[in-house]
């Protein structure tokens, strides 16, 4: 009798802690602290691993090529009216061209759900953009923007807008497709029933069962769009931004300031994202995508 129950017990102290993992699993407090935490955990491992020159001896590398982020502080804490300057410069190209391709790669979603014959197809060409690399667009863009202007500085921000504008049209109007045509079962069917107009099955159906997918889009679009603002300043004619200076003390062999440059673009990027984040809890409050 004492050893079933023991059996029985330890069998209690088992169900009480699957009860328990489960109620952690099924918690949603306890699902967002640790998708928060884990990673928190990790960056702080990697970051002790990394000053302790741990890292240097992986990479068989020294503290000049992979400067210690005590030493990136340092140099950002020191300059940052030069940091800050040229992080705005590099910022005002990505968002802008993210708003710019956002809106045209949508526009060309809703000629693709109203002419749906054509706009398939169109859609394949748009998706081909996505294929070209930054590093062959970049250029390209900055000799055929040099004619626009005297001012060197409004020809570099065009061509720069101009690649990270062509690289966020894609996923938008793609995504946003999506959203236009996949709609809910029978809903298109019942606007139809109600002899609703085409405006208002935009209005009223397609468009709000967009929103979310407009956000999917905007969850690729916002990284790439500070990559190819970086690197659409490699090619600038203004020497100015983040990706500039990158090159530029690469070039010197000051690996330590193009290592500080590299968190700030860094910052930069989870900053836009961080917004993106807020905005779309708060638009998507009520709302699941199926």
């Amino acid at each position: 009798m004492n050893a079933k129950q023991k059996e029985k017990g330890g069998g209690l102290i088992d169900l009480k802690k699957k009860s328990l993992w489960r109620r952690l699993k099924e918690n949603k407090v306890a699902q967002g602290v640790s998708s928060v935490l884990l990673p928190v955990l990790f960056g702080v491992l990697i970051l002790a691993l990394w000053q302790g020159q741990v890292l240097h001896k992986i990479f068989n590398t020294d503290t000049n090529t992979l400067p210690l982020p005590s030493r990136i502080c340092h140099i950002i804490i020191d300059n940052i009216p030069a940091f800050a300057q040229n992080a705005l410069y590099t910022l005002l190209v990505a968002v802008i061209g993210l708003v710019i391709g956002s809106i045209i790669g949508y526009l060309i979603a809703v000629f693709a759900a109203t002419f749906q014959k054509w706009g398939k197809g169109g859609l394949t060409i748009v998706g081909a953009f996505n294929a070209i690399p930054i590093v062959a667009l970049a250029p390209v863009m900055t000799n055929w923007t040099k004619d626009i202007s005297n001012d060197p500085n409004i020809r570099s921000m065009f061509a720069k807008t101009l690649v990270v504008m062509i690289v966020c049209i894609a996923s938008m109007s793609i995504n946003a497709f999506r959203g236009l045509t996949e709609l809910k079962p029978f809903a298109l069917d019942l606007m139809k029933s109600y002899a609703a107009k085409k405006s208002t099955v935009f209005f009223k159906l397609r468009l709000p069962n967009s929103i979310p997918y407009v956000f999917t889009a905007l969850r690729v679009s916002v990284p790439i769009s500070i990559i190819s603002a970086v690197v659409s300043e490699y090619f600038a004619e203004y020497i100015v931004g983040v990706g500039r200076e990158i090159r530029e003390n690469i070039v010197l062999g000051q690996y330590p300031t193009a290592w500080a440059y590299i968190v700030v673009a860094c910052l930069i990027g989870l900053v836009m994202y961080g917004v993106l984040m807020l905005v779309e809890s708060i638009v998507l409050k009520n709302r699941k995508v199926k």
